[in-house]
């Protein structure tokens, strides 16, 4: 079974972020960088599989050379292999998925897997996009994945109130969400074997930027609270604040 995963090397989830001087891309001054969580989620289910049917796990990372970081972690869990496809420009989500797809049309995978969304800027949309460029099935939002012989797997996966039931057949991306396994920490051997493991770069291949990046900006502060009482003689006042003000009544 051969298993490719895409991650994405991104703000840790407590950095404070600043806007750079530019206006249109992030301070990265004394910002720590860490494997995106879900994409920590896809790597622990890509291990699994492997280690189930047997094959190699081969991470993917698009960006500039800080990304090996992240293929190192991922190395270290139990990864077979890495490939950073360089690239030191910004790109939107079709241009990222079309140097993926690229890369992941030579190996042809049985299982191709990413998290469900990146935590930089949420767009959750280059898994997809990678599966609709090489004409795979995809599922979104996998919290149980179970491969059956002969190719099938049965997916269960989060949709607005409730869970669905999906079958499809490899080769096919997933897209995996919290729930679907607990990833494991690497361990000190891992981390030491992780060091001999030799990461393969290679130029990112070019694709259309479709979306630019005009202006960035962080979200207006909030209005400081107000006490209107302590008592029940304060519920008039604070419905009418929630009417009025608030316009949420």
């Amino acid at each position: 079974m051969k298993v490719v995963v895409c991650i994405n090397h991104v703000p840790d989830t407590e950095t404070k972020i600043r806007v750079a001087p530019d206006g249109i891309t992030i301070d990265r001054t004394g910002v720590n960088f860490m494997m995106s969580p879900y994409d920590e989620i896809a790597v622990e289910e890509g291990l699994r599989i492997r280690d189930r049917f047997k094959g190699d796990v081969t991470v993917i990372s698009l960006g500039p050379e800080a990304n090996r970081e992240t293929l190192r972690k991922a190395l270290a869990m139990g990864a077979d292999r890495a490939v950073l496809l360089r690239d030191d420009t910004a790109r939107d989500s079709f241009a990222t998925a079309s140097a993926l797809a690229a890369e992941i049309k030579g190996l042809a995978p049985d299982v191709v897997l990413f998290g469900r969304q990146s935590i930089d800027y949420d767009d959750a949309q280059v898994g997809t996009l990678v599966a609709g460029i090489l004409s795979l099935p995809s599922v979104a939002v996998v919290v149980k994945m179970e491969i059956r012989e002969g190719g099938e797997v049965l997916c269960e996966r989060e949709i607005e109130g409730g869970h669905e039931v999906v079958r499809t057949k490899l080769p096919a991306v997933f897209l995996a969400q919290k729930g679907l396994n607990d990833p494991r920490y690497p361990s000190l051997k891992g981390i030491m074997a992780a060091k001999n493991k030799p990461i393969e770069e290679k130029p990112a291949a070019p694709a259309e930027i479709r979306v630019h990046t005009v202006a960035l900006r962080k979200p207006p502060p909030k209005n400081p609270g107000r006490i209107v009482g302590t008592d029940a003689s304060a519920v008039p006042e604070l419905v009418r604040l929630l009417h009025e003000e608030a316009k949420v009544l």
